[in-house]
């Protein structure tokens, strides 16, 4: 057996028991590199050779460098067939298996809190009121007794585009619209909606959120009336454990006006670090509607009055469920939005 057929053969066996395109890329040096292949160093000496035998060992060579180039291609063709194979095998889409299910969301936990405002205020007759963002100076301050030169009027205070328009501070411009709308007691209705302020963002502010005001119009109104619709208000989201207490404040709108608070639902009032030790958390404002609001909605104080009430839906959701940063209802975070 002439130096090229076993050479041959040796490169056949090898390429059959290769089991990668490593191993054939290996073998193909091995035999067919041009300065230390096999084949190249069975030619070494054909230059001493004499023509006849010369001719002889170049054809033999030339034959075996043929013979191993058409095996290793047909191996790496074999491999990359048995490669398809297993992934036809083992990753194959079965289209008429049912695909995985896709993940479904929900309402958002600040729309779950208005809603069941509405639907709580609803069920004791009130109405919901909606309005513009972009307010007039008039129905966002002047109607609300604002008078110029208040602080809230100021351009660090509030969002203007003119010095007439502006973006609404509160949703009271709308209770506003609705008495003008209405113009007849027995009035009864809620405002919620978007509001923006000049306020840095922290975590227990922002310059845009969400508030919910209530009005009542009607004959021979009282605080206790008003006290015991927020009463009714809060335990019916919270709890009836919860309490709420009125405290002396001042708004332009309202006379008298109050702060109220809520009972804090982490300690039951004893005080904790949620409430800073104090057993309540404010919610918001209220108060009997001021004679020159109901004169400017064009209601006649003498014969009817009302109170007034209005609070951010953030501060409720944060009160509901915990919540200690404000920010995080607007992060879009699913981790955080998830567990509601």
């Amino acid at each position: 057996m002439s130096a090229s057929t076993e050479l041959t053969k040796e490169a056949l066996g090898a390429i059959a028991k290769a089991h990668s395109d490593s191993e054939l890329e290996t073998i193909a040096l091995d035999y067919l590199g041009r300065k230390s292949g096999q084949v190249t160093r069975l030619l070494s000496g054909i230059g001493q050779l004499e023509p006849k035998k010369r001719a002889a060992l170049g054809q033999a060579a030339n034959e075996a460098k043929r013979t191993i180039e058409g095996a290793l291609a047909a191996r790496r063709a074999e491999l990359e067939g048995a490669r398809l194979a297993d992934i036809a095998e083992t990753e194959a889409i079965d289209i008429t298996f049912p695909g995985a299910p896709l993940g479904r969301g929900h309402i958002h936990v600040l729309t779950q809190v208005q809603r069941q405002i509405e639907t709580v205020l609803e069920n004791l007759g009130y109405q919901v009121e909606l309005g513009p963002e972009v307010e007039t100076e008039w129905y966002n301050f002047e109607a609300l007794n604002i008078s110029a030169g208040h602080p809230a009027r100021e351009n660090w205070d509030s969002f203007y585009f003119t010095p007439e328009l502006l973006l609404r501070a509160h949703t009271s411009p709308v209770q506003i619209r609705a008495m003008q709308r209405i113009k007849e007691p027995p009035i009864y209705i809620i405002t919620p909606g978007r509001c923006y302020r000049r306020d840095a963002p922290e975590a227990t502010r922002l310059p845009y959120f969400s508030q919910v005001e209530g009005l009542a119009v009607d004959r021979g109104l009282t605080v206790g009336d008003m006290k015991g619709t927020l009463l009714f208000m809060i335990q019916s989201l919270y709890g009836k454990e919860r309490k709420v207490r009125v405290r002396p404040s001042y708004f332009p709108f309202t006379e008298p006006s109050f702060e109220f608070d809520v009972s804090c639902g982490i300690c039951g009032g004893s005080g904790c670090k949620s409430c800073r030790h104090k057993g309540w958390l404010e919610v918001g404002g209220c108060g009997m509607v001021h004679p020159q609001v109901l004169r400017n909605g064009g209601i006649d104080p003498e014969h009817w009055n009302g109170y007034a009430w209005g609070f951010g839906i953030e501060r409720m959701a944060m009160s509901k469920h915990n919540v200690d940063d404000i920010r995080l209802f607007y992060e879009s975070d699913l981790r955080f939005l998830d567990q509601f």
